[in-house]
Order: structure tokens, then C-alpha cells, then sequence
């Protein structure tokens, strides 16, 4: 059995769903620290200038210490009217733009509080949309209190996983030897970003999922080939 596991984001990039389909189980990390400026609560959509990031404000005050359940999304700010003009601009001549824009619509207007539970409700949407099923559990429904390495294993043995679909960044953090130890097989996640037709110019990766479904659609992401389905 493969686990993986990833902290909550917001509009994740492709590379996340790849992570969430290679396992049998993954771990949706609610119940560790926000990352100021992290993929937590930001993600990029293509503009004619490139890059633009979307980002969903918080309120920061003991943010250092917070965990993303904790971490308050500020709706005194316009964020989601703001999110979703940037997208109609950028993508209303997108193919999937007007079948899918309502969709959108409908899942911005969430009213979440905080960080974790914005993330939640986004993952089983996109997971839906691209016919992902795989068992998803939430840290913060476990009682498992230990961190990095510990954590993890703790993980792995909880599900009885023989083996942990880490990151590439896992590298600078794990502990190889204690997975030894516990007779669990790390694997390190090398993506090979597919390539697919892009409004404005040429191709860029690591856009947020939204870069995607509105170009190419939804249904199965076929991860294996060097372009993904719909082109």
C-alpha cells in the first residue's frame, strides 16, 4: 500500500493530483503550521504577462504558530470577486471557459473561515472533476502528534503502508535510515510536467489547476504520456 502526503492548497498544480493518484491513501496535512507565502494560499494563473499569482488573504496575527485550521481566511477583503475577474479576463476565450466558469463561480463562493477547511472543500472538487478516487483523510481527524520523519512513519504504520510517496523536496527532510528501521520504502516523486495548449504564447508549467481544466477540460489526467489528454 502507497501513502502520500501533502499540506492543503489552494488551486493546486498538476503535480499535486499526479501525487494523489499514484496512492492509495493520502493525507491531507491540516494540522500542520501555515507557511506565509507558500502554495498554501496561493497559486498562479496565465496572463499575457505570464505568471500571476492568486492569492487568498489570511489573517496573520500568531500565524507562527497556527496550524492552517486555525489560520483565519480575512473575508473582510474582496478576494474571491478579485480571483475570479482575473480568470474571466484571461481565460473567457479559453475553450472549457464557458461551461466551466459557473462551476467556479459556485465553489469560490464557499463561505470557509479558515485556511484548511477553503482547501477541503477545493480538493473533493477538483478530485470529482478529474475522476480521482483515491481515500483522503485529514490529519487533524487522527490523533497523531508527532512531526517530519516521526510523523509520517506514524502514518505509514497507522495505515500499515509499506511504502511513502514523498515529495522530491522529502530529500532534505526525511530520515531514510528510521524508514529503514521501520521496513518502509521511500519513493520521491520525480513529475514530468505534461504539456498542453495554453492561451497566450508558449507553453508554461506549473500554473494552477485552473490553467488546465480550462484549457484541456476535466475527466482523467493522463500523467504517463509527455502531454496530457485534450491536446
Amino acid at each position: 500500500m502507497i501513502l502520500s502526503a501533502h499540506q492543503p492548497a489552494y488551486l493546486p498544480w498538476l503535480g499535486y493530483f499526479e501525487k494523489i493518484q499514484r496512492s492509495d491513501i493520502f493525507i491531507f496535512m491540516d494540522a500542520v503550521q501555515f507557511e506565509k507565502n507558500s502554495l498554501m494560499s496561493r497559486d498562479k494563473i496565465k496572463t499575457p504577462q505570464g505568471g500571476q499569482w492568486l492569492t487568498v488573504p489570511v489573517k496573520t496575527k500568531g500565524h507562527t504558530s497556527s496550524t492552517l485550521i486555525e489560520t483565519e481566511v480575512d473575508n473582510s477583503k474582496p478576494w474571491r470577486a478579485k480571483h475570479l475577474k482575473s480568470i474571466e479576463m484571461n481565460y473567457s476565450k479559453a475553450p472549457y471557459f464557458k461551461e466551466y466558469y459557473p462551476k467556479l463561480v459556485h465553489l469560490l463562493s464557499f463561505p470557509a473561515t479558515n485556511l484548511a477547511q477553503l482547501c477541503w472543500e477545493q480538493l473533493k472538487f477538483w478530485l470529482a472533476e478529474f475522476e480521482i478516487k483515491v481515500n483522503i483523510i485529514r490529519l487533524s481527524s487522527l490523533n497523531i502528534k508527532s512531526k517530519k520523519s516521526e510523523l509520517v512513519i506514524n502514518l505509514c504504520k497507522h495505515f500499515s503502508a509499506s511504502r511513502f510517496l514523498a515529495g522530491s523536496l522529502g530529500r532534505n527532510y526525511l530520515n531514510e535510515g528510521d524508514f529503514a528501521t521501520a521496513y518502509i520504502k521511500v519513493d520521491y516523486q520525480e513529475f514530468n510536467h505534461p504539456v498542453y495548449l495554453q492561451r497566450w504564447g508558449e507553453f508554461e508549467p506549473c500554473m494552477g489547476i485552473v490553467d488546465y481544466w480550462m484549457n484541456c477540460g476535466s475527466g482523467k489526467i493522463n500523467f504517463t504520456k509527455g502531454k496530457a489528454d485534450g491536446v
